[in-house]
């Protein structure tokens, strides 16, 4: 699967934002860029995004910076392609010729169940450094 660099770097960013979640810190431009190895101009257009879909907030001035506008279990990954890359959610098979209706059904299926499991996976489990444990209550 290809997602685009968009996405991807909007799931590194958010990931970061989410490790500070609760602290009410507030993360910097420069050091999300720096962390996430991302050019500082690419990354304000995407928080830009994020931040018109409600996912963050962003406080101006010389102290200000990021943080997550809501709890990293409360932000699925569904919300995350919506409010930056929508089109990879877009369905266009043909239902053309004999075949187009079965060919159209399966990939509309498959299309369904990509869109469901995108619900499924949280900002909080994004957030996880591999190793670290996870404890479920």
């Amino acid at each position: 699967m290809r997602i685009s660099q968009k996405l991807e770097y909007a799931c590194r960013a958010l990931a970061q934002l989410a490790k500070r979640h609760g602290t009410q810190s507030i993360t910097r431009l420069d050091e999300l860029a720096q962390r996430e190895a991302v050019s500082a101009n690419f990354l304000v257009q995407i928080l830009n995004d994020l931040r018109r879909a409600g996912l963050i907030e962003s406080k101006r001035g010389k102290e200000g910076g990021y943080l997550l506008a809501k709890a990293p279990a409360a932000i699925t990954l569904k919300e995350i392609v919506d409010a930056i890359d929508p089109s990879l959610l877009a369905f266009s098979v043909s239902t053309e010729g004999e075949s187009g209706p079965a060919v159209a059904h399966s990939w509309k299926s498959l299309a369904a169940d990509f869109q469901k499991n995108l619900s499924f996976i949280t900002l909080e489990q994004l957030a996880v450094t591999p190793g670290d444990t996870m404890f479920y209550i």
